[in-house]
């Protein structure tokens, strides 16, 4: 299920996702500030690009300013966008795996700074 899982997650979301978190992350390390957020984007896009089978464990502790910041800028709408894309997926049977591969990114989009994806 896991080969499977992320062969059709890479084609239908994946790849787009990850585009887009590649984008945002490049954008964001052409300022000196924004190097380390830009920095959580290219980890949000490694994760996103084949979930299953990956978990993601966050440490606030490490980071705790610098996770405060992403929560209040983007953390919240992101989640919350993870999590209705999750609950939609979860509407069918078929889509419940990629639902919970959708609640599994809301940690890691709340706390990405001192996360690590294993």
């Amino acid at each position: 299920m896991k080969t499977i899982g992320n062969i059709i997650w890479f084609i239908f979301i994946g790849l787009w996702e990850a585009l887009g978190f590649i984008f945002v992350g490049a954008i964001l390390c052409i300022t000196i500030i924004g190097i380390p957020f830009g920095k959580q984007c290219f980890k949000l896009a490694q994760l996103v690009l084949t979930p299953f089978g990956h978990h993601a464990i966050t440490h606030f502790n490490r980071h705790p300013v610098a996770n405060v910041f992403w929560l209040i800028l983007v953390g919240i709408e992101m989640g919350i966008g993870w999590a209705f894309v999750g609950v939609i997926f979860c509407i069918t049977i078929i889509g419940i795996p990629f639902g919970k591969q959708c609640f599994k990114m809301i940690k890691l989009s709340f706390i990405p700074f001192g996360a690590e994806i294993n």
